[in-house]
């Protein structure tokens, strides 16, 4: 059986529903399974890339440990539309390590599978 390849874009901000940490559980799913995901974080799903995100007003976990652990898994770079950045008044400098902007037309073409959340 071949294996499709798997995209998962997160477009929710962190904080005020899990659709992050759902997008985040799928890729590690994804990875558990032998089938490391490609993770493009784009609209405000890009503040989940800040660097020293903290919990949630209403007690939510962060989700920065979780972005962190994910090269474990072979889950990298973290893919971000710099379209996205550039809306919310973004730099690069500001995002955790290990980002990379993205042509996201083209990450969608070359994909089997997308899972949007």
């Amino acid at each position: 059986m071949s294996s499709k390849s798997i995209l998962v874009i997160v477009r929710h901000p962190p904080h005020g529903s899990s659709w992050v940490r759902e997008g985040l559980e799928t890729a590690l799913v994804g990875a558990a399974l032998g089938q490391p995901p490609t993770l493009l974080f784009s609209g405000d799903g890009v503040l989940a890339l800040l660097a020293g995100q903290q919990r949630g007003a209403l007690g939510q976990k962060g989700s920065a440990a979780m972005l962190e652990g994910l090269s474990l898994y072979d889950i990298e770079p973290l893919w971000y539309d710099r379209y996205s950045l550039e809306a919310r008044g973004l730099t690069l400098d500001q995002l955790m390590s290990g980002c990379q902007p993205a042509d996201i037309a083209g990450m969608i073409a070359r994909h089997d599978v997308v899972m949007s959340f």
